[in-house]
This record gives structure tokens, sequence and C-alpha cells, in this order.
């Protein structure tokens, strides 16, 4: 992907031209692609949401945020927080559709967090993430961009313009902390139906 082609593209749509927004998700369509395939390849049980449907979900919610985006690594990290929140929205759908249970199942192993169970659903996940970000937002774009965007650390640094040594710093960190937060019992999954 052309990271000068996608940064002047950005700069286009945060002074307002219309037509440059659907050249960036052109241009990086390929990416969104690649990091919906990979978040959902091997990880979800029963899940009837294919990548595909997933990136354009995920444009959409892009579409309507407006917000703008100061760089690739913004735009990327917005992207992942975007396919995030379809994901846990499509299964709390799925799980009030059943009504007794039978949330998307999502695994940990690659961020190597131990829990109660073999696999945590996505809404403990999501409920940690959302508690991780008030202690530090850039640890949960670290955990969004490498979990959900399936970008390799060393494409995080890249991306973020920071070192590799902070990439894996705060990529220590923010396992260490949701695998903490994951075993202490403070996630709990939330269904569509519980009182907040």
């Amino acid at each position: 992907m052309e990271r000068d082609g996608l940064g002047r593209l950005l700069e286009a749509v945060n002074a307002g031209d219309e037509g440059a927004f659907e050249s960036v998700v052109s241009l990086a369509y390929g990416e969104l692609r690649r990091m919906a395939a990979s978040f959902m390849r091997g990880r979800t049980k029963g899940n009837t949401l294919q990548p595909t449907a997933l990136v354009h979900e995920a444009y959409l919610r892009l579409v309507q945020g407006g917000a703008p985006w100061e760089s690739r690594a913004h735009f990327f990290g917005a992207a992942a927080r975007a396919m995030r929140q379809v994901l846990v929205e499509h299964a709390r759908r799925k799980s009030a559709r059943k009504r007794a249970g039978g949330a998307v199942r999502v695994t940990f192993e690659d961020l190597e967090v131990h829990s109660a169970e073999p696999q945590s659903d996505l809404f403990a996940l999501d409920e940690a993430l959302t508690a991780l970000a008030r202690v530090d937002d850039r640890f949960t774009r670290v955990l969004e961009l490498r979990y959900f965007g399936g970008f390799r650390l060393e494409e995080i640094a890249d991306l973020t313009g920071r070192s590799l040594a902070t990439v894996k710093r705060d990529w220590s960190y923010a396992r260490a902390w949701l695998n903490d937060y994951m075993s202490s019992g403070e996630a709990r999954a939330l269904r569509p139906d519980a009182q907040h």
C-alpha cells in the first residue's frame, strides 16, 4: 500500500473532500480485508460473518464516524476498533436470538491470556479492552492493531511511528494487564440482556 498516497488522501478527507474517503478505502481495501481475514481465521466458532462483510460493516462505521484521521496508524486503528465493534454487536445479536447463550467464542492463544476457561468470549474481551483504554488508550490501540488488525509488531511500529522496542514493551504490558484482568475475575461476559 502506498504510504504517501494514503497520507495525502487522508489529508484530503480531513480537508472536506468527500470523494477522497472512497479513494482511501479503495487504496486500503486489501489491507482492511487482510485484517478481517486474519482476525477471523480459526478464532471464531460458529461465526456466520465473513471477512468481506466485516470490512463492509466497518466501512459504514468509519463513514458514519466522520472523525479526522491524523495518520495511517490512526486510520487503521479506527478500522480495527470498528471491526471489534461489529464483531461484538454481531455476537450480541446472535446470542440474543438464541436466548440460551451460544455466544461467539474467541480464543486468546495469540494474546497468551490465561483465564478460567480455555476459551473466553468476545464480550469479555471487549469489556477488558474498554477497561484497558481507561488505563491508557495507547495499549488498547496496540492490542487492537495486533489482535483485530493482524499486524506484526514491526508493522505496528511503522504505522504508529514509535520504535519497535516501545511497541514491544506496550505489547508486553497490554498482554500482562489483560491476563491479570481476565484471570482476576474482573471481566464478566456481557449478554445482550445484561443490565449495565
